[in-house]
């Protein structure tokens, strides 16, 4: 992924992390990162998907977190410092797509496709395995970041139009 991009990924990444965190244990983390990690990627790719989309985002900036974390309830204690700093990278429809990336394996390999017609090339994103065909390890590490229900407020706010673009694209999808 071209790191024009990578604030925003870093932060919607760390966002998903914070507000679904994985189970305890450095190996359970580094699975759930890495679930998280390919989901925004994607997300980012799509929402982004030109050069000038990408430069046209580091001039205007994402929008931050603050309608997702009135949602998941971790506005009760406004963050402050550092914590506000990386907040403000957050892209909302970049954290809905990769929720339903996260609970839809199947809308994500279709995702995954759509990549290749972006300016980020088909080899951007890898071969995301940990999410379009994840392991019952996977799962287990991230219970909260693959439940489609905890995810479902997030991945709602955003999850016609991301259907949309992948459907657009001919892409079959269940």
């Amino acid at each position: 992924m071209p790191s024009d991009l990578s604030p925003v990924i870093a932060a919607a990444t760390r966002w998903l992390l914070s507000a679904f965190p994985p189970e305890a244990g450095a190996l359970d983390r580094a699975l759930a990162e890495a679930q998280a990690g390919q989901a925004v990627t994607i997300a980012a790719a799509l929402r982004y998907p030109t050069e000038l989309d990408a430069e046209l985002l580091h001039l205007l900036g994402p929008g931050g977190s603050a309608r997702l974390d009135s949602i998941t309830g971790a506005d009760v204690h406004p963050p402050e410092g550092a914590e506000r700093v990386w907040r403000t990278w957050v892209d909302e429809t970049v954290v809905s797509w990769a929720a339903c990336l996260l609970a839809d394996a199947e809308l994500a390999a279709a995702a995954a496709i759509c990549v290749a017609a972006t300016h980020h090339g088909a080899g951007s994103v890898g071969t995301a395995r940990r999410l379009t065909i994840p392991t019952q390890r996977d799962y287990r590490a991230a219970p909260l970041l693959r439940h489609p229900d905890l995810l479902g407020p997030i991945a709602e706010l955003h999850r016609g139009t991301l259907r949309v673009l992948v459907t657009t694209a001919d892409i079959p999808i269940a």
